[in-house]
């Protein structure tokens, strides 16, 4: 496993989302995952299997230490009352006293950013979080979060993949410290018929799904692609043991295309 660094955090770069996966199935492939090697987990409150993902943990027999656990908060709950409420319910669900990361999940155009963002420092200082971040922050709302944390903003997740160009939204994260965390990593498959792809992965006797993968760690980004299949756990797991060469990476960035983006914002919060 390889690791990244962000403003004293050190993160897997490969983790597994979950995303979909509930009840026992998720149980199960959170357990597979650890067991497999994987160090990272990625859940939300608004996933409805933080209390699955707390028993795959438990059922792993790592060590508490040897597992990053990431939860996020949904927008509605941004407020820093209910902020703090909703902290404290995943960390009962998931049955630990801390996260390594709590997220804000999207930002709530409805709720102050500097009341939000105060609020989850706060969940840093009382203990409740090892590590804070955003996710689906643009490069406006990232700088103006900066702005407002008395803690360190360690991570911004947002959906990053071939087929998208989150150039600008990655080199504002570098300009803070700050690690990407990319969800999606395979477009939800979409990039994986590619013919570049195709043809890097031959060059390197390694699937599409694993080249799209190395892409973005290549690029200095943390992937949590989702799969409840043991055979893609580790498959998506084997990714250190070849490069991209420069060519290969300038290739693969060139398909980027307007529309790319898979994860639909039309029901996100909306800033005005």
């Amino acid at each position: 496993m390889e690791f990244v660094s962000a403003n004293g955090a050190t993160i897997p770069a490969v983790g597994l989302g979950t995303w979909e996966l509930k009840g026992r199935s998720c149980a199960r492939t959170v357990e597979q995952a650890l067991r497999a090697g994987y160090k990272l987990i990625d859940t939300a409150e608004v996933y409805e299997n933080e209390r699955e993902v707390g028993d795959g943990i438990r059922s792993s027999g790592l060590r508490r230490a040897e597992v990053f656990v990431t939860t996020k908060i949904w927008p509605d709950h941004l407020a820093p009352r209910e902020l703090e409420r909703a902290t404290k319910a995943s960390l009962a669900r998931l049955r630990l006293s801390e996260v390594d990361l709590l997220l804000v999940h999207w930002p709530n155009p409805r709720i102050s950013l500097a009341e939000t963002i105060g609020a989850l420092c706060k969940m840093k200082q009382v203990g409740f979080a090892r590590n804070i971040g955003v996710s689906n922050f643009t490069v406006a709302l990232l700088d103006e979060a900066v702005k407002h944390a008395s803690e360190p903003l360690v991570v911004n997740q947002i959906e990053w993949h071939p087929h998208l160009d989150q150039s600008k939204v990655v080199a504002a994260c570098r300009r803070h410290d700050m690690a990407v965390v990319a969800y999606s990593p395979m477009g939800r498959g979409a990039v994986l018929s590619d013919q570049v792809m195709r043809d890097v992965a031959a060059a390197h006797g390694k699937s599409p799904a694993q080249v799209s993968l190395r892409f973005i760690v290549q690029e200095g980004g943390v992937v949590i692609p989702r799969t409840a299949r043991l055979d893609r756990l580790t498959e998506n797991l084997d990714i250190f043991d070849f490069v991209l060469t420069d060519d290969e990476m300038a290739a693969i960035r060139a398909l980027a295309r307007p529309g790319g983006r898979i994860v639909d914002w039309s029901g996100a919060p909306k800033w005005d």
